[in-house]
């Protein structure tokens, strides 16, 4: 084959190649393209919160008595405080008001029908009550109190459950050393040792007790179980 024969063959091979590129390039999906990460639109809404707007509510206290504030108040002077900011709703001797929450007694009622959850009864730390109060009481001017006089109040809780004499000082200083009648009640979570061999695979949804149903206890208060006992009146 002559010189010039051969350049035609390559110049041809060439085409032909540039072609079936040029083929596979047409068949080949065209790649859809990612939108332009856009920044967060401006709404003019809201601001930063200012540092000392932060530590107004950074006021947790915790069992260990990390984030407690200097201060103290004694039983007598928590006695004072809670005659004219709690009595009117807690009761005299924090027994109630109405349907306001029960604060003293209940020691023992746990496992009874008629359970009283408060400092004496259940709570575990000392710190729950403090925190409550010291953030959300007197109920409708929260955060009105001194910590001198949340200290006071504490402790004045703490006398009404039989945990302190009456002449006993609470202070930021032996706050960890009060030790609530139910702090060994509790426990952490282990159902997922003591309860494995009850755990089912395919667990019964529906009809898995034989027999009607049967009704063993009834709300409190209000009868608003169901049941055959009369209906109440109709409440409009």
């Amino acid at each position: 084959m002559s010189r010039s024969a051969k350049l035609l063959a390559a110049a041809a091979m060439l085409a032909m190649a540039g072609g079936a590129t040029m083929v596979l390039a047409q068949q080949r999906p065209a790649q859809p393209q990612r939108p332009a990460v856009q920044a967060p639109a401006k709404t003019g809404l809201g601001r930063e919160a200012h540092p000392a707007e932060v530590a107004a509510w950074s006021i947790a206290v915790r069992p260990d008595g990390q984030g407690l504030p200097a201060g103290r108040g004694t039983v007598k002077q928590g006695e004072e405080i809670y005659q004219t900011q709690c009595a009117a709703c807690h009761g005299e001797f924090g027994e109630g008001a109405g349907r306001w929450p029960v604060l003293a007694g209940g020691r023992g009622s746990l496992t009874g029908e008629n359970p009283e959850k408060t400092l004496g009864s259940f709570w575990p730390y000392l710190s729950t009550t403090f925190d409550y109060v010291r953030r959300a009481m007197p109920y409708g001017n929260a955060q009105s109190l001194s910590n001198d006089e949340v200290y006071a109040l504490t402790a004045y809780l703490l006398f009404l459950n039989d945990v302190v004499p009456e002449t006993f000082e609470l202070s930021r200083e032996n706050f960890t050393s009060v030790r609530l009648p139910n702090a060994g009640g509790f426990y952490d979570d282990d159902r997922e040792t003591t309860e494995r061999a009850f755990w089912r695979a395919n667990p019964c949804m529906t009809n898995c007790r034989p027999g009607p149903a049967r009704v063993t206890g009834r709300a409190r208060v209000i009868d608003v179980t169901p049941g055959d006992r009369p209906a109440g009146p109709r409440v409009e």
